[in-house]
């Protein structure tokens, strides 16, 4: 039996985008994607602090430690500039495997790495 577990977690980014005329999809600081272990396409859900929506899109990579989180296509009507939120992934896994994995877990400081 396979189990559905988080794999990855970015806690508490900042939204600096939001562009309604793109086709889709959240586009990520590419040092974030690497500390989280997200890779780009990768279908990730977006939960917006400020207002509580949930949201599943895709991770495009964003330009390495330029700190852009941006909502894309109907996303951007999710969020505003300046709201949080946590960006999840999951993976699926045995049981087994399930016992012993760890999730990574990413705080940034102003969508950078501390």
């Amino acid at each position: 039996m396979q189990i559905n577990l988080l794999k990855s977690k970015i806690h508490g980014a900042i939204i600096t985008e939001a562009n309604i005329h793109y086709k889709g999809s959240i586009t990520i600081d590419e040092a974030l994607m690497d500390a989280a272990n997200l890779i780009e396409f990768e279908m990730v859900q977006v939960l917006n602090i400020n207002n509580g929506e949930r949201i599943e899109t895709y991770v495009i990579k964003g330009e390495r430690n330029s700190g852009i989180i941006c909502l894309n296509g109907a996303a951007a009507r999710k969020a505003v500039v300046g709201d949080t939120v946590i960006i999840l992934s999951y993976a699926m896994m045995t049981q087994e495997e399930a016992k012993t994995f760890q999730p990574v877990v990413v705080i940034p400081e102003n969508n950078r790495l501390k």
